[in-house]
C-alpha cells in the first residue's frame, strides 16, 4: 500500500510492500529514498544522485551515473556506513514519532503494517548493523560471487569453495579448501539462514545453491541436500534452485540425473565457459573444453533446465583477442539458447597479486582497454544467431567489482 503526505516541507511517500518499506522524501531541489526488509535492515538508498546497496556483511557499495554517462563506483568506509545508517534511523524514527503524535499525516492513515515496518526499521541503528553483519558472519562462509540476477537470493552454502580452484583470473576460493556438507552440517546451516533472515526473507527471490560449483557434488549426496532445502524452505513460492556447474564437470551427470534436479526444482545453472577457444582456457588453466560446456547446456536443456553462460571479455588480451572472439561466437551459437536463457559478458578484472596479470604479463598478452572490450562483446552480438521459434536468449553484461550480497 501507498501512502502519501507532508511532513517538515517535504512531499513524503512511504510504500508497504509485502516484502519490504519504501520511504521517498522529495522537496524543490532534493529528493532521497530509502529501502529497508521486513526485518528492518537498510537494503538501499539514494541521495544525491548516488544509490548505495548494503550487503548483508554490512558493507555499501556506492553507484553514480557521471555527467559524461561513465558508471562509478566505490565501498564505502565504516565512517561513511555509518553516516548513511544514521541519517536513514534519525529520518525514519523521526517520521515514526511525528505519525504517532500527529504531527505528519498521511493518507491513507498509517495502519498496523505500516507502523510495524517502520518501529523495525527504526530499529536498525548503526550498532544493529554491526551486530547484524557480525551475524550473517557466524552463519555464512564469504559469498564469492553471484549471477547478477541472483542477487536477491538466499544463498545455501551446500559446498564451500571451489572443487578445481585453478583458474588464473579467479582468486574467489584461493584460501578456501573444496567442502561437500554433510546432510546434518547443512541442516545446520539451512536453518541457521532462515532465522537469520527471518521477515526479510520475504525479499528474497530465489534460493541459490553455493559456492562455485556446488552441483559438481555427486547425485548420492546432492538430493539428501536439495531435500533438506525444501523442508527448510519454501522452494516453488521463493522461485526456485539456481547454481553454478563448470561445464567440463557437466557430463558426469546423466540424462536422467538432470530430469530429477528439475523435478526438485532446479531452474537454471550458470556456466563460466569464459571463452570459446581451448587453447586460451588452457593458458587460464581452467579444466575441460568449450565443447564439454555445449554438451551440458545440451543436457540441462534437455531436461527443461535454462542456462546462463559466462564469458570473458578482455581475456588473453591482444594476443588471443581474434582467436577468442571467433570462438566464442562459434560456441554460443552452438548452443541453441533461446529465451529462458542468459548470456553474461563480464570484463576481465584484474590486479596485480593475481596469477592471470603476471602470466598475461610474461607472455606479451597485451591487454585491451575498456573501449576495446566492449568492441569485443558487440562483436559478438553481431555474430549470434538465434532459432525464431524459440526466442533470443536475455543478454547482459555482468560487472563483479559491483557484487554485493
Amino acid at each position: 500500500m501507498i501512502h502519501l503526505g507532508q511532513w517538515q516541507n517535504q512531499k513524503i511517500t512511504l510504500s508497504r510492500k509485502s516484502n519490504s518499506l519504501t520511504l521517498s522524501c522529495e522537496t524543490k531541489t532534493d529528493a532521497a529514498v530509502f529501502s529497508w526488509d521486513l526485518a528492518g535492515r537498510l537494503w538501499t538508498a539514494m541521495m544525491n544522485n548516488v544509490s548505495y546497496r548494503r550487503g548483508l556483511d554490512g558493507k555499501v557499495i556506492a553507484k553514480w551515473i557521471s555527467p559524461t554517462q561513465e558508471r562509478g563506483r566505490r565501498w564505502c568506509s565504516a565512517e561513511e556506513s555509518q553516516q548513511l545508517i544514521g541519517y536513514a534511523q534519525s529520518f525514519v524514527s523521526d517520521l515514526l514519532i511525528a505519525l504517532q503524535n500527529g504531527t505528519a499525516e498521511v493518507q491513507p492513515p498509517a495502519n498496523a503494517d505500516l507502523i510495524t515496518a517502520l518501529e523495525s526499521a527504526a530499529n536498525f541503528t548503526w550498532v544493529q548493523s554491526l551486530s547484524d553483519a557480525a551475524q550473517y558472519a557466524q552463519v555464512y562462509k564469504p559469498v564469492g560471487i553471484l549471477p547478477p540476477d541472483q542477487y536477491m537470493a538466499v544463498v545455501l552454502q551446500a559446498a564451500e569453495g571451489c572443487s578445481f580452484n585453478t583458474c588464473t583470473f579467479c582468486d574467489f576460493y584461493k584460501s578456501r579448501p573444496f567442502h561437500i556438507k554433510t546432510p546434518q552440517e547443512f541442516s545446520v546451516h539451512s536453518l541457521a539462514v532462515r532465522d537469520y533472515l527471518g521477515k526479510g526473507l520475504s525479499l528474497r527471490r530465489t534460493i541459490f545453491l553455493g559456492d562455485a560449483n556446488a552441483l559438481v557434488i555427486p547425485m548420492k549426496r546432492l538430493v539428501p541436500l536439495l531435500e533438506i532445502t525444501h523442508n527448510t524452505f519454501s522452494v516453488e513460492k521463493l522461485g526456485g534452485i539456481f547454481a553454478f556447474l563448470d561445464g567440463f564437470s557437466g557430463e558426469k551427470k546423466t540424462a536422467a540425473d538432470y530430469h530429477t534436479l528439475a523435478q526438485m526444482q532446479l531452474k537454471r545453472v550458470y556456466i563460466g565457459v569464459e571463452t570459446g577457444s581451448d587453447e586460451l582456457l588452457r593458458s587460464l588453466k581452467k579444466s575441460g573444453s568449450a565443447a564439454d560446456a555445449v554438451q551440458t547446456v545440451a543436457l540441462l536443456k534437455k531436461a527443461g533446465i535454462s542456462v546462463g553462460v559466462i564469458f570473458l571479455l578482455g581475456v588473453g588480451g591482444k594476443k588471443y583477442a581474434a582467436q577468442h572472439v571467433r570462438e566464442t561466437i562459434r560456441i554460443l551459437n552452438a548452443m541453441q539458447l533461446d529465451l529462458e536463457d542468459i548470456i553474461y559478458f563480464s570484463e576481465l578484472v584484474e590486479h596485480e597479486s593475481m596469477e592471470y596479470t603476471r602470466s598475461a604479463y610474461a607472455h606479451e598478452y597485451g591487454p585491451l582497454n575498456a573501449a576495446e572490450r566492449a568492441a569485443q562483446a558487440e562483436e559478438i552480438n553481431a555474430s549470434l544467431r538465434f532459432s525464431e521459434s524459440s526466442g533470443v536468449p536475455h543478454i547482459s553484461r555482468y560487472d563483479i567489482r559491483e557484487f554485493v550480497y
